[in-house]
């Protein structure tokens, strides 16, 4: 499978599972209807595994573009192939949000609250005060990627070789990362940690028909953008200096 077809199914299978449990949880009428954050936090683990488990074989299983910075800055990645791993990752989380939609789509028309509806999509603060959202953002993606990082030494290729990354033994690990990241760091902005899994999402919450939606809150899209990029650059620099 080719590198760029790994990390968009990788990446579609991520949102999929993991929008996919958010709208189990808020949506009205289904069976996992008020499940509650630790459904919400094991799920979205559980969608980690899932992906990495699938392409990390194929692709390293970046499935995050802060991911894929953060690699490519320690010279594990070759920056060559950055922009086709990021584009294929953008992609994939736009498939995996149509299809929770599609999945979704009579529980969407039943649930009245829409801000519910968002939430299905995109990420979004507790409490929101912009400084203090974006430090959370780059706390818990500066723990996501420097234990990717470690995780990933042991497997990269050479810069001039094949894709550096997560290899599938790995999906465990980076899967019970994320659930300690949702646990213990994500009750301030629902821990986006990956500006992929976030932006194409939203987008694609405002381009689907779903009925009575609110707006994007596209004034907040930033910073699990920002925040995300900020922190896996800042991880990769702790990990060139402890060497």
């Amino acid at each position: 499978m080719p590198p760029f077809i790994a990390e968009f199914i990788g990446t579609l299978l991520l949102i999929l599972l993991g929008d996919g449990v958010v709208a189990n949880v808020v949506l009205r009428h289904t069976k996992g209807h008020n499940g509650g954050w630790i459904v919400i936090t094991f799920g979205w683990a559980m969608a980690v595994f899932v992906a990495v488990f699938v392409v990390a074989a194929f692709s390293g299983a970046h499935i995050n573009p802060a991911v894929t910075l953060g690699l490519a800055l320690t010279g594990a990645f070759p920056w060559g192939q950055v922009p086709s791993y990021l584009l294929a990752q953008f992609l994939g989380a736009a498939a995996g949000a149509a299809l929770v939609w599609l999945h979704y789509r009579d529980h969407f028309a039943a649930t009245e609250d829409a801000d519910a509806k968002l939430a299905v999509f995109c990420t979004g603060p507790a409490i929101r005060r912009p400084v203090s959202n974006l430090v959370s953002e780059v706390i818990g993606t500066f723990v996501l990627v420097l234990a990717v990082l470690y995780l990933a030494a042991p497997n990269v290729a050479a810069p001039d070789g094949g894709p550096g990354g997560l290899g599938a033994l790995d999906a465990l690990p980076v899967g019970l990362l994320v659930l300690a990241i949702g646990l213990s760091l994500g009750g301030t902005t629902g821990y986006a940690i990956n500006p992929a899994r976030d932006l194409s999402p939203r987008l694609m919450h405002a381009l689907l028909p779903i009925p009575d939606k609110r707006d994007s809150d596209w004034g907040y899209a930033w910073i699990p953008v920002v925040g995300p990029v900020l922190g896996g650059a800042l991880a990769a620099l702790v990990f060139l200096a402890l060497g």
